[in-house]
């Protein structure tokens, strides 16, 4: 057999080759190092996370940033945060710049349920995990991201129609503050408190319009409610979120009638100016929805970084607080 002496080059079909197989072996090497749950980056590599947040329409918005900030802060995660400011097109131009980054992981809290499928896989062809946070998307295949992490918005909307149920007796002229539309806890909240109340022919939903979750807006929308031919027969707010309920407040007291006294006003979400609202007396109940989701999110981002298999939806522990539960201390001890 021919040799080639040592210094002497390889003949061309030669370096060819093997120039061909080193490039096949270092795409194949990339290829493997972007899936999903492959194994665990260098233990001196910093993690890179894409988050693309709705925008800070409420208070349990604004922590919820400020929780995921914060942890990511704490870990030493390079965050590469953006805030769409309410427009869904804004987080989908988000997402891609992050495939751009080649980031490692991505966190979405998707502001409706729609209109995610495109953009989702071309993550997946990435190989970038995504993860969502707070809201669901509705896809063809949910292997197009690894989880979710949040709160069960169906069993807040019953646990609403519950408490009012039971402080009526199951005799109520009910309106209702929608959160945006198409959105998973506008969707789903909506879903469990028509539930409890079809289980009550005394329960009525009179009236029952978007708020978009905005305070501003629902004191639009409330006051419009309180004008309407149906206005004087209404015994209970039920809103989607806190932000909107206390906007509400101010309407109802406007029309000349007592909030959580003449209208009984639930709503979701837990957040500090609602429990000064229970305080107050002007609102009877929230249904809590824990916006501190930093830490479940890192500590689940590291688990897939690592190849560990994590469940498809992870949920918030939560609870139901009514004005009487509520005291000073009470309003003193809350993060949010």
């Amino acid at each position: 057999m021919r040799r080639c002496r040592p210094g002497r080059p390889l003949p061309a079909f030669l370096r060819a080759t093997v120039i061909a197989g080193a490039l096949s072996a270092l795409a194949l090497a990339v290829a493997c190092s972007k899936q999903p749950g492959g194994d665990a980056p260098p233990a001196n590599k910093r993690l890179v996370v894409g988050f693309s947040q709705i925008g800070a329409e409420s208070g349990w918005r604004t922590a919820n940033t400020k929780s995921i900030k914060d942890e990511a802060e704490k870990r030493g995660v390079d965050l590469r945060f953006s805030d769409a400011q309410g427009d869904q097109e804004n987080q989908v131009r988000a997402l891609r710049s992050f495939i751009q980054q080649q980031v490692d992981v991505i966190a979405v809290a998707p502001k409706t349920e729609e209109g995610w499928q495109e953009v989702l896989e071309e993550a997946q062809r990435a190989g970038i995990p995504v993860i969502l946070t707070d809201r669901l998307v509705r896809v063809d295949d949910d292997s197009l991201y690894v989880t979710f992490i949040g709160s069960d918005f169906v069993e807040e909307g019953r646990r609403a129609g519950q408490w009012l149920a039971d402080q009526t007796g199951g005799t109520a002229v009910i309106a209702e503050l929608q959160g945006t539309p198409g959105a998973a806890p506008t969707i789903d909240r909506k879903k469990g408190f028509e539930e409890i109340v079809a289980r009550h022919p005394g329960m009525t939903i009179v009236k029952s319009q978007s708020g978009n979750f905005e305070r501003s807006k629902g004191k639009e929308v409330c006051e419009a409610f309180m004008r309407s031919p149906e206005g004087p027969q209404i015994t209970a707010l039920y809103a989607h979120n806190d932000d909107m309920a206390l906007g509400a407040i101010q309407a109802i007291a406007a029309a000349g009638r007592r909030p959580g006294e003449d209208v009984l006003v639930v709503s979701i979400d837990g957040v500090r100016d609602a429990f000064q609202a229970m305080l107050d007396g002007t609102l009877n109940c929230t249904v809590e929805c824990n916006p501190l989701l930093g830490p479940q999110l890192f500590d689940t981002i590291e688990a897939v970084r690592r190849g560990e298999r994590v469940p498809k939806r992870i949920l918030t522990t939560e609870g139901v607080y009514d004005r009487s539960q509520v005291t000073a201390e009470t309003l003193a001890s809350r993060q949010y």
